[in-house]
């Protein structure tokens, strides 16, 4: 019976995966890492993250966080359906080979939203973290379907991973 629930559970978390990412089957967009259930799972915001501590004037930044690069690239997996960081490989979503630092809607060959493309966007870590906690909201008209990470910890690993795969 525990095994039934543990691949239900996988199950769910999979659906949720893919709905954030668009609703692309994952054998339609995904690398084998990323529809492993381990790697799914992740793709499940947990509850905001409460380590840091809020600067004067209650907003949380990225400065407020060590970032974990290892950690972050476990985040990452919920992002793999979509990305890869090869250069000139889109999928779903733009490569990221060198995504912090670069301007966005740059991508060659990317069918960006013109909200994204026209937003004047340069992918520094404090805009990433910013972003990655609810893309729509950051970047109103952007197709990214990705509900975001809540988690405020989580999300700096993920930026820290995203800035070591850039260098």
């Amino acid at each position: 019976m525990k095994r039934n629930f543990l691949k239900g559970a996988a199950a769910v978390a999979a659906i949720a995966a893919l709905s954030a990412c668009g609703g692309k089957k994952a054998e339609d967009t995904a690398t084998p890492a990323a529809t492993d259930t381990a790697a799914v799972a992740v793709a499940t915001p947990a509850a905001t993250s409460t380590a840091a501590a809020t600067p004067a004037g209650g907003a949380v930044t990225y400065a407020s966080f060590t970032g974990d690069a290892a950690a972050g690239e476990k985040v990452f997996a919920a992002c793999r359906t979509c990305h890869v960081f090869d250069e000139g490989v889109n999928r779903v979503g733009p490569s990221l080979h060198k995504v912090v630092g670069r301007k966005a809607g740059s991508v060659a060959g990317f069918n960006y939203s013109d909200a994204n493309k026209n937003s004047g966007i340069t992918w520094t870590p404090d805009v990433l973290f910013d972003y990655l906690k609810d893309p729509k909201a950051y970047v109103p008209g952007t197709k990214m379907a990705f509900p975001g990470v809540k988690d405020d910890q989580k999300r700096a690993d993920l930026v820290a991973y995203l800035e070591a795969q850039s260098k």
